[in-house]
């Protein structure tokens, strides 16, 4: 997982460090540079991928604007230095230097720098060192001795072996990332899917997610429905198997209504039941990213919804080994948190005097003994944590 992030000189974030859990919930005013956070670590995202187009960075949920514009305000020179963001990962960390020069139809470059030394390169140096310096090359060892040698070798490269694929594996999940914020018409429509692998930031390749997912793996397939059972009236979905190939949609059904009416598709569906379609398919499949953020997590749900719906993701985020970044304006998202789970953390974001994006991360605090705890959305409501607007 990615335990840290700091990140200087993106729009209005100035400089921040990002202390990272499993599930993490942002929090705070229109304006306060939630949004800014997510796109910095899309940036860097992009960046360790080598694909920083504007087509590449749009499909990644970032809001492209002028380069001169993508860097902070609050300085004219700013405009000129590079965007610089920090990876730290369980064992390894990377560091991302990202500048354009400001001029009409220039790129953005990077520079990746690896800050210790164990990195790959060394790893596979050493690896190579061992086998050229174990006599396995040498035609006149006989069987007893090359058993011997692999058998002595196994001790250091396995271990050796084991952390260049880790690290690899953590580069691919930090390149992988993407800011998903779900819009009812393409998950209502299904709209064309040809271009989307496995799933687009507003919806789109659900329908062929899905399709795969029953086929492929219909056990997840089967836990996307055991889950939207949270909503009362659903009782199950599937996809026609007499489709014709233009055709897209699922058949819903719905236990209230009288047998022989009880399906519908998903253009009839109501907004929230898509959504949470959508959700349970990202966390539960294995073909989307593991480490991804969720923009406006509380859109087209119920308060009380949301609680149970933050629960059910921390659950499958630890049973699927995903890591996931929520912003929300809805304050019942926060009765949904664990906050004494250390994997679950609430970062309350707001500008400082000079305006620069920061965080404040939320810890739980002990309840008095004979009180009644008050819950996180009413202790943000009273602007116990903050996060609320200053000026009215």
């Amino acid at each position: 997982m990615v335990k840290e992030i700091k990140i200087q000189n993106y729009k209005s974030v100035q400089d921040l460090t990002l202390e990272l859990g499993r599930v993490n919930v942002l929090i705070g005013a229109n304006g306060c540079g939630k949004s800014n956070i997510l796109e910095a670590i899309a940036f860097g995202s992009a960046a360790s991928d080598d694909k920083l187009g504007n087509e590449f960075l749009s499909a990644r949920g970032i809001r492209v604007t002028e380069p001169i514009y993508m860097r902070s305000g609050f300085n004219k020179l700013n405009s000129n230095i590079p965007i610089v963001l920090k990876i730290i990962f369980n064992i390894d960390e990377y560091f991302f230097e990202i500048n354009n020069k400001n001029e009409a139809f220039s790129d953005w470059k990077r520079t990746m720098i690896p800050t210790n030394e164990n990195n790959i390169s060394f790893d596979l140096k050493k690896l190579s060192e061992l086998i050229n310096n174990s006599g396995l090359i040498n035609n006149k060892s006989d069987k007893s001795e090359i058993d011997s040698i692999i058998e002595k070798l196994s001790n250091e490269v396995k271990p050796i072996t084991e952390i260049v694929i880790y690290k690899l594996d953590e580069r691919k999940t930090f390149a992988d990332f993407l800011i998903y914020a779900p819009e009812n018409t393409f998950l209502r429509k299904f709209e064309d899917e040809s271009q989307i692998e496995p799933l687009g930031i507003r919806g789109e390749g659900l329908f062929k997610l899905l399709s795969v997912m029953s086929q492929e793996t219909p056990e997840e397939f089967q836990e996307i429905i055991e889950n939207l059972e949270l909503i009362d009236w659903f009782d199950g979905f599937e996809i026609p198997k007499d489709l014709v190939f233009t055709e897209r949609r699922i058949r819903i059904k719905d236990r209230f209504l009288e047998e022989g009416l009880q399906y519908f598709d998903q253009r009839s569906s109501n907004e929230g039941f898509l959504f949470l379609m959508f959700y349970f398919a990202l966390f539960i499949s294995k073909y989307t990213p593991k480490f991804f953020a969720i923009d406006n997590i509380d859109a087209s749900l119920n308060p009380k919804l949301c609680i149970e719906l933050i629960k059910i993701l921390t659950k499958l985020a630890k049973k699927h080994d995903k890591q996931v970044i929520f912003t929300t304006h809805n304050p019942a998202i926060l009765d949904g948190l664990n906050l004494n789970d250390d994997e679950v953390r609430l970062l309350v974001v707001s500008r400082n005097k000079d305006g620069h994006t920061k965080t404040k991360r939320i810890k739980p605090t002990p309840v008095p003994e004979g009180e009644i705890p008050v819950r996180l959305s009413e202790q943000f409501m009273r602007g116990y944590i903050g996060g609320l607007p200053k000026n009215f």
